[in-house]
């Protein structure tokens, strides 16, 4: 087990689309095993296999209740909305207001290839949605809240 260079800020890769997992065998194990070391290092919440520099569809979680390990996930279903502020290991020092879904229900493989699903709501929902954007090609920045949403959430704030 190791740990992997996160790529940051302008590297091409976190540009790019991964492609599905299709072998299950100890180099996935091993990557899976190097990406929960990095993340733990990195003191982050999830991780995608591009932001390491490997272009499979490869995502884990850790919002502080176990590890969870996604391997070609699909977003099944969402409710509700959040604004948050959202950060990435991948753009150290930055940070935005996002709007995802309060709830994501994501369907995925484990580490053996068996077919999972998990639900996550608030934090996790957002770690679920940040980190199957990385396997598209698509930072968090792309997904910022628009200024007058901004302001009014900080007016609100201010008269609570």
């Amino acid at each position: 087990m190791g740990i992997r260079n996160i790529r940051v800020n302008d590297d091409p890769i976190l540009k790019k689309t991964s492609r599905p997992v299709e072998v299950f065998d100890s180099r996935l194990f091993t990557l899976l095993d190097d990406m929960h070391d990095t993340l733990i290092k990195a003191d982050g919440c999830g991780l995608a296999a591009v932001q390491v520099g490997v272009l499979k569809r490869v995502v884990i979680v850790d919002v502080g209740d176990g590890l969870i390990e996604l391997i070609n996930p699909e977003i099944i279903e969402t409710s509700g909305e959040q604004y948050e502020v959202e950060g990435c290991l991948s753009l150290p020092g930055k940070s935005g207001i996002t709007k995802r879904p309060m709830t994501v229900k994501v369907k995925a493989q484990d580490r053996n290839g068996k077919w999972c699903q998990y639900k996550g709501e608030g934090l996790k929902a957002r770690a679920f949605c940040h980190e199957l954007d990385h396997l598209d090609g698509h930072l968090y920045t792309e997904r910022l809240a628009p200024e007058e949403v901004i302001k009014r959430l900080q007016e609100e704030t201010e008269t609570d």
